[in-house]
């Protein structure tokens, strides 16, 4: 059987997104299981909060224009090799870059915000080269796949992703201290970057673009505010819980509020791969067909599997970390219920057809009511209360995706979700969900 007919585009994404996840889950085991301290922990996660919290938004806008554009450019047409990855990654290179600089000479002002002892960001130059790397990094994965490449995209997630844990966790085991792995995380970006410009000088003219440029930034403009503002919500609720709370119970909070990675890094993958199907319209009943078909395949195990989770995991966190964590298996519970959310794809509908407006607008919403719970539910139900704020902000941004595409393009959700299955598995998720108090 040859293996790669049945590993397209869709899965090696996924299969990415995948590894990815595994890796990043058995650094926080080990961290849990090791020496380090709860404080240790939560600077490390801080540390990776700090870095995603100045690049997270102009990195997924920017990303998910790239998909829309890169066979459907005004500038350069559909040339096999065109400027198209050069200019991109030099504008990731020159952003991340910035993104380092703003952190280095705001450490006072983030000290205070995540409530950090002193007034500079530990380990502040190991966190300067991180953020640069970081960035242009992200593009890889996605180069492959616009190049149509889904065995590369599996081959560097294996070798990259495994690098990686043993490079971050290894210094730990041997008895180092926390800069150690830190330095083993930008030991690896290095090899990253090195593969990015190889790709680059590969697959694209070495030719800088104005017209190219302004069309790109015209296009993920709107993503990028309606990123900074929809995508924040995880990082506004743990600045409220840095600020209100100790290092210590950002942790707590931040090991609880993570949806379940894996499934929301498919779901993720998934959009982003079928965005491009979306460019052109005289395609739009097959790739809805496609959309709607693919959805119920990844409906069907992970709704049961959010269940499963739902109802065992104030028995798992104190196993799978340690019993300090306890708390966050509540906090867990409320962001796997956002898993019914992710399953509306208008946003990737919406991008394919190059209307990003809405996409701001409905940002606004969320952020807006996210803020106002959360700073009301804090008070209420501690961080708990900042979980239950972003689901509720979620729900009311997807509506009005939902009624847009309804009124603007006639497009209703029966046509790109099924919706009987999907009303079931929803429902049978809150049951769980309440039944998890009283068990």
């Amino acid at each position: 059987m040859n293996i790669k007919k049945h590993i397209t585009n869709v899965r090696a994404l996924q299969a990415f997104q995948l590894i990815r996840f595994v890796v990043l889950f058995l650094i926080n085991i080990i961290f849990s299981k090791s020496n380090l301290r709860l404080g240790e922990i939560g600077t490390y996660e801080t540390f990776l909060l700090i870095a995603g919290g100045v690049s997270f938004f102009w990195i997924g806008g920017m990303m998910q224009s790239l998909l829309g554009v890169y066979n459907n450019s005004e500038t350069f047409g559909k040339s096999e090799k065109n400027p198209i990855f050069f200019n991109v990654t030099f504008i990731f290179l020159l952003l991340s870059t910035l993104s380092a600089i703003l952190v280095f000479f705001s450490q006072g002002f983030i000290s205070k915000l995540f409530s950090i002892s002193g007034p500079n960001i530990p380990y502040m130059k190991i966190l300067f080269m991180y953020i640069v790397l970081s960035g242009p990094v992200n593009l890889i994965e996605y180069f492959y796949l616009l190049k149509n490449k889904p065995i590369h995209i599996v081959v560097y997630g294996l070798s990259t992703f495994s690098l990686q844990l043993v490079c971050v966790t290894l210094p730990i085991l041997l008895g180092y201290d926390l800069g150690y792995g830190l330095y083993g995380l930008v030991f690896v970006n290095i090899l990253r970057f090195g593969i990015l410009l190889v790709l680059v000088y590969k697959y694209s003219e070495l030719k800088f673009s104005k017209d190219f440029l302004k069309e790109f930034f015209k296009l993920s403009s709107p993503l990028i505010l309606g990123i900074l503002l929809s995508g924040s919500a995880q990082y506004i609720d743990a600045f409220l819980v840095s600020y209100k709370f100790d290092e210590a119970t950002l942790a707590v909070f931040r090991y609880g509020a993570r949806e379940f990675p894996f499934f929301v890094l498919l779901i993720y993958a998934f959009g982003n791969a079928m965005t491009p199907k979306f460019a052109h319209k005289e395609n739009l009943q097959s790739s809805l067909l496609e959309l709607r078909q693919e959805t119920n395949k990844l409906m069907s195990w992970i709704f049961p599997s959010s269940i499963l989770l739902i109802l065992t995991s104030k028995y798992l966190y104190p196993i799978v970390f340690n019993p300090n964590f306890a708390e966050s298996a509540v906090v867990f519970n409320v962001y796997l219920m956002i898993i019914m959310i992710r399953f509306l794809f208008s946003k990737t509908i919406l991008i394919g057809f190059k209307e990003t407006k809405p996409i701001l607008w409905s940002s606004v919403i969320e952020v807006v009511i996210n803020v106002t719970l959360s700073l009301i539910l804090i008070n209420v139900w501690g961080i708990v209360g900042v979980a239950v704020a972003t689901l509720i902000s979620y729900i009311f941004e997807n509506l009005y995706l939902i009624i847009y595409l309804k009124r603007k393009h006639n497009i209703s959700p029966n046509s790109y979700l099924p919706v009987k299955p999907y009303v079931l598995w929803t429902t049978l998720l809150i049951i769980a969900f309440a039944f998890s108090f009283y068990i």
